[in-house]
C-alpha cells in the first residue's frame, strides 16, 4: 500500500484516494454492476489507491459526451471534492472525447477501467518480455488521449514501461511539443512490435525443443489460486500474491506424475471481465502457452460468490483464443473455504463429471486425484511398444528408464528385450520403430 500522511513527517505522502463511479444500464443486472465495482475497488487497491467512496449511477444509455451526462458529471466534480478524491475512475473504458470532457468539467484527473488495469501491469511486469508488452499496450491506449493538459513521455523510465500511466496526470508541453511526441510513440510503437516479433519467434523455437512433453496450461480468472497449484504441484518456488494480476508471465515447470509420467506446467495470465482487446493482442506471447498446450486447466475460485460468472468470462476467452474444442479439465479450487451445501450445489450446476475435480491447493485436498487425472489425458497420448534395443544404445536406454515406464525386461546375447509404456512423441523423436522386437517378450 502506498504511504500515508503523518503530521509529524511531512515527507511522507498520503495514499492517493479514488472515487469510484459505474453505470447501471438496462442490459446489466445490479448485481453484476456491484460485483464489477466491487472488483474495481480490489483493482484500484493492487494500484496502491484507496477507496474515497464509489458512486452507481442508473441509465438508459451511455452519455456520447460525458458519459454520464454534464449535469451528473458537474455534480461529480462536487462529491469528489467533498470525499477528499484526488482522481475519478469509471467502471468502463471512456473515449478520449470523453475522458477530455470529463477532466474539463470536474476539473479532475480521469482514468478509466483500462488506465488503471495497465497501471497494474506495469507494476507487475518484471521479465523484459512483459515489460515491451505493457509498453506495447500503454502506447496505443495513450496515443489518442494525448493532449496539451497532460502527457506522460516524461516519466517513461529507461525506455521501459511507463509507470502510474493514467494517475500520473502531469501538465505537458504545448501543441507543437505534441506533435513530436506522437511521432515519437508511433516509431516507439513500431519498435516494440519488432522486438515482440523476434520475441516470439524465439518462444516459437524454445517450444519446439520441449515438444515432445506433455504440455498443460493453467488458465482461470485472476485471483483463482493458479499460481498456488502451480507451486504444489510442481514443489518449485512460485510468486503467490493475493493481488489482481499478480501473474504477468507465464512460468513453465517439470511436474512428475505417477509411472515415470512427466507433464510441462505452465502457469498464465489471469482473466478478468472486460479486459481490453490490445491489452490481449499485446500479450498474446503469454497466452500462446495455452494456445499450445494439450490440455487446459480452468482453475475456478469456488468460494468466490461469482463464481459462475466468472466461468463464462473464462470460457468467452477461450473461445476468443480458439480454444473452445482444447480438452479442459476444471479445477474447483479453495473448496476448504466452502461449506457442503454450496459444493453440493456447484456440483449440480456443473455436472462434475469427467471434466471437474475438486481441490484445495493450499492444503493439497485433491491434488492426487487431480494429478491422476491429468495422467488420464497423458496416457491418451501414450504407447506401449516391445522394443529389441543393442546394449550399444546405452544412452537411449537411459532415456527409456528416464522417461517411460519399463513393463518387462529380458537379455538376450547383446540386446535387451523391453515392453515399454512412453509418450507417443518420444517415440516418434527416437525413431523407436527402427528397433521392433523380432523375438517374443514374456513376463519376467
Amino acid at each position: 500500500m502506498g504511504a500515508f500522511f503523518e503530521p509529524d513527517n511531512p515527507d511522507l505522502q498520503r495514499q492517493e484516494r479514488a472515487l469510484l463511479v459505474g453505470i447501471s444500464l438496462p442490459d446489466i443486472s445490479p448485481w453484476e454492476a456491484e460485483d464489477s465495482l466491487d472488483e474495481l475497488s480490489r483493482l484500484a487497491d493492487t494500484a496502491t489507491l484507496a477507496e474515497a467512496d464509489r458512486l452507481l449511477q442508473n441509465r438508459d444509455r451511455i452519455d456520447a459526451t460525458y458519459y454520464i451526462g454534464k449535469g451528473k458529471a458537474a455534480e461529480l466534480k462536487h462529491f469528489a471534492q467533498e470525499r477528499e478524491a484526488d482522481l475519478i475512475i469509471f467502471d468502463n473504458d471512456l473515449s478520449p472525447a470523453q475522458m477530455r470532457n470529463l477532466e474539463k468539467v470536474t476539473d479532475m484527473r480521469i482514468l478509466d477501467r483500462s488506465g488503471l488495469i495497465l497501471d497494474i501491469f506495469a507494476r507487475h511486469a518484471r521479465t523484459r518480455t512483459a515489460q515491451i508488452q505493457v509498453e506495447l499496450a500503454q502506447l496505443n491506449y495513450l496515443l489518442p488521449r494525448l493532449t496539451r493538459q497532460w502527457t506522460h513521455l516524461s516519466r517513461q523510465a529507461g525506455g521501459g514501461a511507463i509507470r502510474g500511466m493514467g494517475a500520473a496526470g502531469v501538465r505537458g508541453p504545448g501543441e507543437t511539443q505534441l506533435e513530436t511526441d506522437r511521432r515519437m510513440i508511433r516509431k516507439r510503437i513500431h519498435d516494440l512490435k519488432g522486438k515482440l516479433d523476434k520475441i516470439g519467434r524465439q518462444m516459437a523455437t524454445s517450444r519446439s525443443s520441449r515438444s515432445t512433453a506433455f504440455k498443460v496450461a493453467l488458465v482461470g480468472y485472476t485471483n483463482a489460486g493458479k499460481s498456488t497449484l502451480m507451486r504444489t504441484l510442481s514443489g518449485a518456488p512460485v510468486l503467490v500474491e493475493d493481488q489482481l494480476f499478480a501473474t504477468l508471465d507465464s512460468t513453465t515447470r517439470s511436474v512428475d506424475l505417477d509411472h515415470n509420467q512427466k507433464i510441462l506446467l505452465t502457469d498464465t495470465v489471469g482473466f478478468i471481465k472486460r479486459l481490453p482487446h490490445h491489452l490481449f493482442a499485446s500479450f498474446r506471447a503469454t497466452l500462446e502457452e495455452a494456445i499450445e498446450a494439450d490440455l487446459l486447466l480452468h482453475v475456478i475460485d469456488l468460494s468466490h460468490p461469482q463464481c459462475e460468472s466468472q466461468i463464462d468470462t473464462v470460457e468467452r476467452v477461450l473461445r476468443d483464443l480458439q480454444l473452445e474444442d482444447r480438452p479442459t479439465l476444471l479445477v474447483f479450487n479453495k473448496i476448504d473455504q466452502i461449506d457442503a451445501e454450496k459444493m453440493e450445489e456447484i456440483a449440480r450446476s456443473r455436472d462434475m463429471r469427467e471434466d471437474a475435480v475438486a481441490v484445495s491447493a493450499l492444503t493439497g485436498f485433491g491434488l492426487e486425484k487431480l494429478k491422476e487425472r491429468i495422467g488420464i489425458y497423458n496416457q491418451e497420448n501414450a504407447v506401449t511398444l516391445d522394443l529389441q534395443i543393442p546394449q550399444k544404445e546405452g544412452r537411449l536406454l537411459a532415456q527409456l528408464y528416464a522417461e517411460g515406464d519399463i513393463l518387462e525386461r529380458q537379455f538376450q546375447g547383446n540386446d535387451v528385450l523391453l515392453r515399454v509404456h512412453l509418450d507417443r512423441s518420444w517415440a516418434d523423436r527416437w525413431q523407436l520403430n527402427r528397433f521392433a522386437a523380432t523375438a517374443e517378450i514374456t513376463a519376467g
